[in-house]
């Protein structure tokens, strides 16, 4: 099985909506999609993804299906005591590595960035959900690996629309990689395609591999109206 990652497009956060650059850049990533051969179409709950996704689905013909687990990150204090950059996951990993302090820790949710940080609980969320949806889709994880437990080898690709905080939870989780960690290394942009490919042989347990990395080209080039009036 091949799950594309997809972030949204440029949005107006205040509405939860995307903005006329967002809707150029959701129309790129569809086309760009295109002969992917996709099954179906996934996406969070919040405006944002779900009007990037309904592009590519319409273009499919294929119906959007939601996973909750998958809407953005929250971040902050649990108890008002002040943090960095008020927990903001991103500023965080940046401001770790100018410390000189390593982001591959598997024991990153007790430093003193996160410790304290409700982001914990959002990715833990992510975590759990994304075993679950891959559990149905016929995928069991153990310890660090996906048990095919498919009854064929047949290569499955679906479209899941999200953001850059759940995105990168669900891939750190897949890939075993400490959130932060991952955080740093993408830097996800808006409509960003990151594709993992799961094993494929019934009864076998691999690690996913990672095909696709933050991938953006469809939308360099793109002439947005604003850019172009001035």
């Amino acid at each position: 099985m091949r799950i594309i990652f997809v972030r949204h497009g440029e949005p107006n956060y205040e509405k939860d909506c995307l903005t006329e650059a967002g809707h150029l850049q959701a129309s790129a990533v569809a086309e760009r999609l295109r002969e992917e051969e996709i099954s179906a179409v996934w996406s969070s709950p919040l405006g944002r993804a779900r009007e990037t996704a309904d592009v590519t689905a319409s273009l499919l013909n294929l119906p959007v299906q939601t996973l909750d687990f998958m809407r953005e990150l929250h971040w902050g204090s649990r108890d008002g005591t002040p943090l960095f950059a008020n927990g903001h996951p991103w500023d965080l990993a940046d401001e770790i590595a100018r410390r000189g302090i390593s982001l591959n820790r598997s024991d990153w949710r007790e430093s003193v960035y996160f410790r304290n940080n409700r982001v914990c609980e959002s990715v833990d969320l992510v975590e759990s959900g994304i075993d679950s949806w891959l559990l149905a889709l016929g995928y069991q994880r153990e310890e660090f690996y996906y048990r095919c437990t498919q009854a064929d080898d047949a290569q499955a690709t679906v479209a899941l629309f999200s953001h850059g905080g759940s995105s990168s939870a669900a891939i750190a989780h897949m890939l075993n990689l400490p959130f932060p960690f991952v955080c740093a290394l993408l830097h996800m942009e808006f409509t960003g395609i990151t594709i993992i490919r799961l094993g494929r042989k019934p009864g076998s347990a691999s690690l996913p591999c990672l095909e696709l990395a933050n991938d953006g080209r469809h939308i360099h080039g793109i002439k947005y109206h604003r850019l172009a009036m001035m």
